[in-house]
C-alpha cells in the first residue's frame, strides 16, 4: 500500500484542487483501505483497489458537502442571493494543468487514470465501475477536447456534450 502513495496522493490532488484536501482524502482512504483490507482478493490489482476507494470516499465527502451547503443555504435564505460566480480563468497560459481543468469531470478523470496514473482502460474502467469501451471513449474525447483547446485561441472554452 505504501507504495502507490505517490499515485494516490496526485489522483487526490486532481480531484480536490488543494493540497491539504488530497492531503486528507488520502488518510482517510489509508483509514479505510486498511479497514477493509479483508476485502482485498490476492492477485488483483492493490492500485486499482485502492483508486476506487479513494474515487468512492470524494465522490461521498463531494455529496455530504453538497446537502451540508444546500441545508446552510436554506437556513440563511435572507433575500442576499447575489452569488457573484466569478468569470473563471482570466490567465491566458495555456498549460496542461489549466487544461485539464477546462475538461469535464469525468472526461478529466479518465484522462489522469489512464494517462497520468498509466492504468490500463480496463483497471480505469473498474475504478469508475463503467464498461471499458466507456472508458475509451472518455479518453478519446478527453484528448480530443485537449487538442481542441490548444488550437483555439487563447484556449476559450468549448460546450461539451454530456458523458
Amino acid at each position: 500500500m505504501a507504495a502507490h502513495l505517490g499515485d494516490l496522493r496526485g489522483f487526490a490532488r486532481y480531484l480536490t484542487r488543494e493540497a491539504a484536501a488530497a492531503d486528507d482524502l488520502v488518510q482517510d482512504t489509508v483509514l479505510r483501505a486498511l479497514g477493509a483490507r479483508h476485502q482485498f482478493e490476492d492477485g488483483t490489482n492493490i492500485k486499482a483497489w485502492l483508486f476506487t476507494i479513494l474515487r468512492n470516499v470524494f465522490l461521498e465527502q463531494r455529496r455530504r458537502k453538497a446537502r451540508e451547503t444546500e441545508i446552510l443555504s436554506e437556513i440563511s435564505r435572507n433575500g442576499d442571493e447575489s452569488d457573484g460566480v466569478s468569470s473563471g480563468l482570466h490567465d491566458h497560459v495555456l498549460d496542461l494543468s489549466v487544461l485539464l481543468w477546462r475538461l469535464p469531470e469525468l472526461l478529466r478523470e479518465a484522462l489522469i487514470l489512464v494517462g497520468a496514473q498509466e492504468l490500463s482502460y480496463e483497471e480505469a474502467a473498474q475504478i469508475c465501475a463503467c464498461p471499458v469501451g466507456t472508458m475509451k471513449a472518455r479518453v478519446s474525447r478527453a484528448r480530443a477536447q485537449l487538442a481542441e483547446m490548444t488550437a483555439t485561441p487563447a484556449g476559450r472554452e468549448h460546450p461539451t456534450a454530456p458523458v
